[in-house]
């Protein structure tokens, strides 16, 4: 029997391996598997591996890794999402790294409103987790990164790649990205949007307005819509 489902491996080479006890235990007990039985790991990294259960232990499942492949290509699309004042950033993780996506990362803007004393490593480690599962469960074989909260000029200066943004006055269209740069980054702003000077700043830096749809959608409902806008664009490019 093939698992339905990927599970992560650090360190993925041939021969026999022990998996950490996390997967170990989902393993024996949620898949209720048996030696003989087959599943495919990946290490976050771009690889995927077949390989034969050996011992289905609870706490150290062995198994035989078998055929892995050749580092598929690391997503190009990041998102930038401006720190909220309800922690749903923990939320728009569980929807966005289910999308092939490089990474997630935290701005801080004029117009942030973070929780009083929020302890945002706190956030990040949950937004982790959630990554994980995604990885696992929508059978990617890339890890989406979730990275440290920066203010967005910080992020503006050391991001290379094409930025859009999005803005219910932008335009309804966005141009073939993929096909002129190596990444690129989707920026949503907080409750009540990026600040003026704000949005100067980013035209200055080139980017593109995107409108994602004729109505005002909540600070935690445009990136998902942005992502999901995108990542349709580049998997309907021609060959």
């Amino acid at each position: 029997m093939l698992l339905d489902s990927n599970f992560f491996i650090e360190a993925l080479q041939s021969g026999e391996a022990v998996l950490n006890p996390e997967e170990s235990s989902h393993i024996a007990k949620s898949f209720r598997a048996h030696a003989g039985d087959t599943l495919v790991l990946c290490d976050g990294k771009g690889r995927l591996a077949n390989a034969d259960i050996l011992d289905p232990n609870p706490k150290a499942c062995k198994v035989l890794v078998k055929d892995i492949s050749n580092p598929e290509p690391q997503p190009k699309i990041h998102l930038a999402i401006s720190c909220l004042s309800d922690g749903s950033e923990e939320e728009i993780a569980f929807h966005a790294t289910q999308f092939p996506l490089a990474a997630i990362h935290l701005l801080r803007t004029e117009r942030s409103q973070e929780p009083k004393d929020s302890d945002l490593s706190k956030l990040r480690r949950r937004m982790e987790a959630k990554s994980m599962v995604s990885l696992k469960q929508s059978r990617k074989s890339w890890l989406t990164e979730i990275n440290a909260p920066v203010y967005l000029n910080d992020f503006l200066k050391n991001f290379k790649g094409n930025l859009i943004v999005s803005d219910k006055n932008g335009e309804s269209y966005a141009p073939p990205f993929w096909e002129i740069s190596p990444h690129f980054a989707i920026l949503t702003g907080p409750e009540g949007g990026f600040s003026p000077a704000e949005i100067e700043m980013l035209r200055n830096k080139e980017a593109f307005f995107l409108s994602l749809c004729n109505t005002r959608l909540r600070a935690a409902t445009a990136p998902i819509v942005a992502l999901g806008i995108i990542t349709f664009s580049c998997s309907a490019k021609p060959a």
